[in-house]
């Protein structure tokens, strides 16, 4: 699959973003799809995922109850709607796709094939 996310800027703490990650390509190539971060000077990590047909969602911790990711099938579209912004949001973010799923294996990179572009998201303080 081939992904490409949108929706990035700049926001103040306390705001909200929505990005978007539009897919295209053979639709099994979907099955779990996720966001990754990585901000300056440190690893990628995992930030949300959701299984494409069950619907079962998963995030980190550090992001729980502020950010929200879902699927729109017609429009083959993943979101991450992200609220209550932290200046530590800030970083790069990745959509990841995976057309395997396996329980407990999302929060890692090795778990997806297909990597987007990266949107940044950067939060002023």
């Amino acid at each position: 699959v081939q992904l490409q996310a949108s929706g990035g800027g700049l926001v103040q703490a306390g705001g909200s973003l929505r990005l978007s990650c539009a897919v295209s390509g053979r639709s099994f190539g979907r099955v779990l799809m996720g966001w990754f971060r990585q901000a300056p000077g440190k690893e990628r990590e995992f930030v949300a995922a959701i299984r494409w047909t069950a619907g079962n969602t998963y995030y980190a911790d550090s992001v729980k109850g502020r950010f929200t990711i879902s699927r729109d099938s017609a429009k083959n579209t993943v979101y991450l709607q992200m609220n209550s912004l932290k200046p530590e949001d800030t970083a790069v973010y990745y959509c990841v796709a995976d057309s395997t799923y396996s329980p407990g294996r999302y929060s890692y990179p090795r778990d997806y094939h297909s990597w987007g572009q990266g949107t940044l998201v950067t939060v002023s303080s």
